[in-house]
């Protein structure tokens, strides 16, 4: 049983790392398209800049974050007494229903990412700021399964951060009027 401490925690860290990647990521895609709004020669400075910090970010801490947090999350549920367990509980099964959307997400930013890499801009900067919270309520809802380890406590959780996220649009809206008045 000790050594099933050993994965959660490898898997912790590297859930958090992918996270801190997919939550990163995005921001940079808002300042790429940022960049791209900019006259010669910053954009091209911006953009060659951007193109390296997402390739370096996209490359060297999510995608691998992202398997090796799988890798341990496997390893814990198939060859683990424990994950039998897990796997047992509704909790469970709703948790890696977040999980398969987690990977989705992760895949629609990666075909971001290809797309600004050849410059290619099909997305507004104030779409990808909405979009960076899809991984907030995923994150959100994933933690309160876990702690409470229940399939219908998380539904608070979730409400939450959808409220959140509303006062968090609410307050861009704010600060664009802000910021398109100066």
């Amino acid at each position: 049983m000790e050594y099933y401490n050993y994965l959660k925690s490898l898997h912790l860290i590297f859930v958090i790392t992918w996270f801190a990647g997919l939550f990163y990521i995005v921001r940079l895609f808002v300042y790429q398209i940022e960049a791209n709004e900019k006259t010669s020669p910053e954009k091209e400075i911006l953009q060659a800049q951007y193109k390296i910090m997402a390739y370096r970010l996209w490359y060297i801490i999510t995608w691998p974050s992202a398997v090796l947090a799988s890798i341990f999350a496997f390893w814990m549920l198939f060859f683990t007494e424990a994950g039998h367990v897990w796997l047992a509980q509704s909790w469970m099964h709703v948790k890696l229903c977040f999980v398969f959307l987690l990977y989705l997400y992760h895949g629609k930013c990666h075909q971001i990412f290809k797309q600004l890499q050849r410059d290619e801009v099909k997305y507004s900067n104030n779409f990808m700021r909405l979009w960076n919270e899809g991984a907030t309520i995923i994150l959100f809802a994933v933690v309160f399964l876990v702690v409470l380890k229940s399939a219908i406590n998380w539904i608070f959780g979730v409400i939450g951060i959808i409220l959140f996220s509303v006062l968090i649009m609410l307050g861009f809206r704010f600060y664009k009027r802000i910021r398109e008045r100066k």
